[in-house]
């Protein structure tokens, strides 16, 4: 069972117990009962989110509104049915999905009755984990792994002695001992530590968690010797270790005791080869383990044949084993064929390993090998992969493999592999067609083929699509393949990534591209493609989610009516001409997507007036003076820091009817440059005379109000919260604002007292003036 399947059981079982309160009664209500949620808790909650990013929507339902005050139907909540105290926090990132920003989970404290709580998988830009731990009592299952936390580990975790499963892995900052507290969790059946910055010695107390069944301390620093408690865990069935323990000692027999091991992973122990003592104590292991790992710990074949010496060590259980990154050779890779009838995975990475003979070693059982990052250049395939007939994943990457790996012989008898399903041959020295047509005779049931970073030339050959039909993910980037893109690619229906970038490919975008309906990655860039990238291309492509066309010279041309299928992660459209080609465009919407990187500067005319909405991406620097043009401007959620020199550029022509640049990285002062100064007067905010809409909340927005905003007698809507602005409220917001609908100040240093003016704002229908420093209340004239 994998480290993701155990954490995923845990959690389920957790869920169980919920489930079976209520099959039991204990949670039932009558149905015209509704229990919400505590309002210190739905406090607390809000406060948790303060200084977060949530680019992925995964707080979109925390709105502290009319309609979502009830914090038990959140997102990533769930309550007691009978009380309505939250007893589930689960916001656990994934790929694109996740939280950024700093977080103090100590505001989380007024959840008193909390059981669940995953933060994992974020990035809380190295926030600590707060002494206070020990105050989530009632906790059963935390989970704050791989979320660049920083610091120590409290000690006051030791306090949580419900707690089921503990996982604080992967956290890059995290450093220090292991708290002996820890040694208090005596219902822990769950610990994951690993790959952190933990050193010293492992405290003796993690010997009373005998309930535990799970425990990966690997990829650490720590030293000494392995306490002889450790062996007092008779449940254990998973063991990672690794750093600089002192393995020379005899004091292994330990391991002896753990009667349940399946699975031992000691990584990065290089003293391991020079310990006869362990080497002995896991040889009596074996048979009993259906995993082994032992990467990086400098052993020899002298080690494995120790390992492996005895008849009795002939194992039917053990189905992986991973010895890469050691120093052995083609002789350890002999010598466990004969080992094991039922191992699938085996992994002999970065070794010393050549196949100088056309047979190789037969695995019966094996699905699984890796062997990349060994020297195989003089290694030969004439007669295809032989290594079991049941294999589907092969890893020969970074081998130096040569052509003359892959010649055929006409009197040598080539064996079809239909079982293969993955080959990875990328990094390599190959140049020449030759893996091609070798590829046509050994493979017929590829779904994924990796050949990229050799020096791969000449054109792709045509019968490669009439063999590779059952290809989904093909990776020839990093070549110097030549000719054009051949339209058979429209044929392997089922294609999901297809990379071709950073070749020298020529020509147009083949029409038939875009019959590649199952297409979610598409990578051409850095080619000397050229023409027009059209709505043809692109329109059965539902599930694109990754497009790069940079650094070519191709177009981008839809018609105006064109709504794409897909919903894009990530777009690289870098020297393609793309903003060249708004000129007719009446909307542009590109928000909600991964686009990174400044918007250049250049020279466009938008007779149309277009609404561009570019909110939620990763766009960054100044604003370009061109988007002036734009009636509508949706730049909300971005990382741009300059917006002045935007508002205030004489060079462009403003149409802008809407400006929305709230949660950007914008800081300074609002400028107040129309004046009656002497010298040039520059353009300003207060020159965006037609703006019915301004947002500028969430920034560091300083000073006084300039008085040139009252030149904006269009306005509807003023939101400037969330900032620093001081001083008072100016009366010519109430003289020349006329149609104000809403004016959000609230958030800011204002002070002194309203002015009555504002009771001109007959119009008004949200003010919003609270945490200010304001001396008097809202003047009775508004209703």
């Amino acid at each position: 069972m994998s480290c993701y399947s155990l954490k995923l059981f845990y959690a389920l079982l957790l869920l169980l117990l919920h489930a079976a309160g209520s099959i039991l009664g204990f949670n039932s209500l009558p149905n015209s009962t509704e229990i919400k949620c505590i309002q210190t808790e739905r406090q607390a909650l809000l406060n948790f989110t303060h200084g977060l990013k949530d680019d992925s929507g995964m707080l979109s339902t925390w709105r502290d509104d009319g309609n979502n005050r009830d914090c038990c139907k959140w997102k990533g909540i769930q309550c007691n049915n009978q009380t309505g105290h939250v007893e589930m926090l689960h916001l656990r990132g994934q790929d694109t999905q996740y939280l950024i920003g700093a977080i103090n989970i100590s505001s989380l404290i007024a959840l008193e009755n909390i059981e669940h709580l995953d933060l994992s998988y974020n990035d809380f830009q190295r926030s600590h984990i707060p002494e206070l731990m020990g105050s989530f009592t009632n906790l059963r299952y935390l989970n704050l792994s791989a979320s660049s936390f920083r610091g120590t580990i409290p000690s006051d975790i030791g306090k949580l002695t419900h707690l089921l499963s503990l996982d604080l892995g992967g956290n890059s900052y995290l450093h220090g001992q292991i708290p002996y507290q820890l040694g208090n969790l005596t219902h822990l059946q769950y610990l994951d530590l690993s790959y952190n910055y933990l050193d010293g010695e492992l405290p003796y107390q993690l010997g009373n968690l005998s309930q535990l069944r799970y425990l990966d301390l690997g990829g650490n620093s720590f030293s000494g010797a392995v306490p002889f408690q450790a062996g007092n865990l008779p449940l254990l069935h998973t063991l990672g270790l690794g750093g600089n323990f002192d393995v020379k000692s005899k004091d292994a027999e330990w391991l002896t005791n753990l009667s349940s091991l399946t699975k031992l992973e000691l990584s990065s122990l290089h003293n391991l080869s020079s310990s006869h003592h362990w080497l002995q104590m896991i040889s009596k292991l074996i048979p009993n383990l259906r995993e082994l790992r032992l990467f990086d710990c400098s052993l020899s074949d002298t080690n494995i044949q120790s390992l492996f010496y005895s008849p009795s060590n002939f194992s039917t259980a053990l189905t992986i084993l991973d010895l890469s990154s050691n120093k052995l050779t083609s002789s350890t890779f002999q010598l466990l064929s004969n080992f094991s009838l039922n191992l699938q995975e085996l992994y002999l990475g970065d070794n010393n390993i050549v196949l100088s003979s056309p047979l190789c070693p037969n695995f019966p059982a094996l699905v699984i090998l890796d062997l990349s990052y060994n020297n195989m250049s003089s290694s030969v395939f004439q007669g295809g992969f032989n290594f079991s007939s049941k294999l589907q994943n092969l890893d020969l990457h970074n081998c130096s493999l040569t052509d003359e790996s892959f010649l055929m012989s006409s009197s040598f008898i080539m064996s079809s592999s239909s079982s293969l399903v993955s080959l990875d041959l990328s990094s390599n020295l190959l140049k020449s067609s030759t893996i091609f047509y070798w590829l046509f005779n050994s493979t017929t049931n590829l779904h994924k083929l990796s050949l990229y970073h050799n020096m791969l030339e000449g054109p792709i050959p045509d019968g490669f699509g009439k063999v590779m039909n059952s290809l989904e993910v093909l990776y020839l980037y990093g070549n110097k393949l030549q000719g054009e893109i051949p339209s058979f690619f429209g044929n392997i229906d089922i294609f999901k990534e297809l990379d071709l970038s950073y070749n020298r490919l020529t020509g147009m975008l083949p029409k038939s591209i875009g019959f590649l309906s199952e297409l979610e990655y598409l990578i051409l860039a850095g080619n000397s493609l050229e023409g027009d990238v059209t709505e043809s291309h692109l329109s059965n492509f539902s599930k694109l989610r990754y497009l790069y066309l940079s650094e070519s010279s191709l177009s981008l041309k839809f018609v105006p009516s064109w709504v794409p299928p897909f919903q894009l992660e990530s777009l690289g459209i870098r020297s393609c001409k793309f903003w060249n080609n708004l000129q007719n465009m009446g909307l542009l919407n590109m928000s909600s997507n991964y686009l990174i990187g400044a918007i250049p500067n250049i020279s466009l005319k938008l007779p149309n007036r277009p609404s561009i909405l570019l909110n939620s991406n990763q766009f960054e620097g100044k604003i370009p003076s061109f988007l002036l043009q734009a009636s509508e401007l949706m730049l909300s959620e971005n990382n741009f820091s300059d917006l002045f020199s935007f508002l205030c550029d004489q060079s462009t022509a403003s149409n802008l009817g809407t400006l929305d640049v709230s949660h950007n990285q914008i800081k300074g002062q609002l400028p107040d440059s129309s004046n009656k100064l002497s010298g040039k007067i520059p353009m300003s905010m207060g020159a965006l005379v037609n703006m019915e809409v301004l947002v500028l909340r969430n920034n560091g927005l300083m000073g006084e109000l300039p008085s040139s905003l009252k030149n904006c007698s269009s306005l509807i809507m003023l939101d400037l919260s969330e900032n620093m602005l001081s001083g008072p409220i100016p009366s010519w917001i109430g003289e020349s604002m006329h149609q104000l609908i809403i004016l959000n100040m609230r958030g800011n240093h204002l002070s002194g007292n309203l002015p009555i003016h504002l009771c001109y704002l007959n119009r008004i229908q949200l003010l919003d003036l609270s945490r200010n420093n304001l001396s008097s209340g809202i003047p009775s004239c508004l209703n």
